[in-house]
């Protein structure tokens, strides 16, 4: 929406609302909000939070899968607050896998620095089981953008490798790729569909969790 007197002509969010009872990866910490006080009996209102690091639209620092990785209140915030390139790949079906081939012509000019989202559509399903059978990325994908200096990665899905169910096995070949070399992945996007301009720049810092493997984000794209 353009906004007198700000510096951005239109701003659309990336992030699902944290509530009480969201999706969250199968066994994580449940998302549960409460009142602690409240108005009309103590002059004021807080609330209790509780949820896990990955809970909602968040970034997974290295330290999410790498034995000694750095955490999340360590990453260089200007990694995450840049230039985006938004991969659009349509037409998806449950667990399909993108392909380098799919998506290498969207890639060609890709640049060290910049922060690649993945936009499958999915994230219509958020809140369903079909949501956790999404597509997922080959690792040459993250291998080749790797090479060419990203190592900030986003994904309109719960997860961009394989998600298990009850009793799978996880594997995370994309995870060790870009957390493997200290980069950061986010997950959970929402809203890709309305970036529709032009060399967006996406915000999505995180809270300064000292120690910690991730945090929830408020993701925002701009034009500038």
């Amino acid at each position: 929406m353009a906004n007198t007197g700000t510096w951005w002509m239109r701003l659309v969010d990336l992030s699902h609302p944290v509530e009480t009872g969201m999706q969250v990866f199968p066994g994580d910490p449940p998302v549960r909000t409460e009142l602690a006080a409240t108005v009309p009996q103590d002059g004021f209102q807080v609330s209790g939070l509780h949820l896990g690091t990955h809970s909602g639209t968040h970034v997974d620092a290295p330290l999410h899968t790498v034995d000694g990785g750095a955490p999340v209140d360590t990453l260089d915030l200007l990694r995450l607050l840049g230039p985006a390139r938004i991969v659009r790949v349509a037409g998806l079906k449950k667990t399909d896998t993108i392909r380098w081939t799919d998506v290498e012509a969207q890639l060609e000019e890709v640049a060290p620095g910049d922060i690649v989202l993945f936009h499958t559509g999915w994230s219509r399903y958020f809140d369903t089981g079909a949501y956790l059978q999404h597509p997922v990325i080959e690792v040459l994908i993250a291998e080749r953008l790797v090479a060419a200096g990203v190592t900030v990665i986003g994904v309109d899905t719960l997860n961009p490798d394989p998600t298990p169910g009850a009793g799978g096995v996880l594997d995370l070949p994309v995870h060790s790729v870009i957390l493997g070399a200290g980069g950061a992945i986010l997950e959970n996007l929402t809203n890709l569909d309305a970036v529709t301009w032009p060399n967006p720049v996406v915000s999505a810092l995180p809270l300064k969790l000292r120690g910690l493997d991730g945090s929830p984000v408020r993701a925002v794209a701009l034009e500038l």
